[in-house]
């Protein structure tokens, strides 16, 4: 299943509580396509701090099946175990392996209008694979791009680009051990490269995510 919902732009340096106003030069505005859905989900707001990407002593790797611990970083290839939760019901254990941080072209972004303009789309591909064994089928997972030492790019997206980064959701069969399936999160900047993908999902790694480097 295809995650088609609105893209949003928030062009600033801090994220609005529920991530569905464009914010530049003192204006807001919403932006994106037209979607049969009501509206989108909301998005935490990036982390004050700005970790660094840099190896340090203190980061685990998460070698073999072992949690990958807040503010582990990694490499672009590299593999992460770590605790996941969907909604209220489904809970239980994925590795992501971060295969590649693509560029796109800024033309891309036409459909989505004017606010788009100036924005180069990175698309961070992933595999995802159910580790705990646990009922997992139709969760999603998104990673989100930061800038080299992890600082937030200013611009949210709520969505994909069909064809270019499609968002899919867990398949039905992602309940036992060793399933596993592929997808991509959608990120863009107007200013620097996104270097950086981070895992932010649940207290633990909100404020300490598990980044990836390319």
């Amino acid at each position: 299943m295809i995650r088609k919902g609105r893209i949003v732009f928030a062009v600033a340096l801090t994220t609005l509580g529920l991530g569905l106003t464009a914010c530049n030069n003192g204006d807001s505005e919403a932006v994106g396509r037209e979607s049969p859905s009501a509206s989108a989900p909301a998005s935490p707001a990036p982390s004050s701090e700005s970790p660094s990407t840099e190896p340090s002593d203190d980061a685990s790797t998460a070698p073999g099946g072992d949690v990958a611990a807040p503010g582990t970083k990694l490499k672009v290839g590299d593999r992460a175990v770590v605790p996941f939760k969907y909604g209220t019901s489904k809970e239980g254990t994925v590795a992501v392996t971060v295969t590649a941080i693509e560029k796109g072209a800024q033309a891309d972004m036409a459909p989505f209008g004017d606010k788009a303009k100036g924005m180069t789309p990175y698309y961070i591909r992933m595999k995802v694979e159910n580790v705990g064994g646990t009922d997992l089928s139709y969760s999603s997972l998104r990673l989100r791009g930061k800038l080299a030492g992890g600082a937030p790019t200013g611009v949210i997206l709520i969505g994909d680009l069909p064809g270019e980064c499609d968002s899919e959701t867990a398949p039905r069969d992602f309940t036992t051990k060793g399933a596993s399936y592929e997808t991509c999160s959608l990120s863009a900047t107007k200013t620097d490269p996104i270097t950086v993908a981070s895992f932010e999902e649940g207290d633990a790694y909100s404020d300490s995510p598990v980044l990836w480097t390319s």
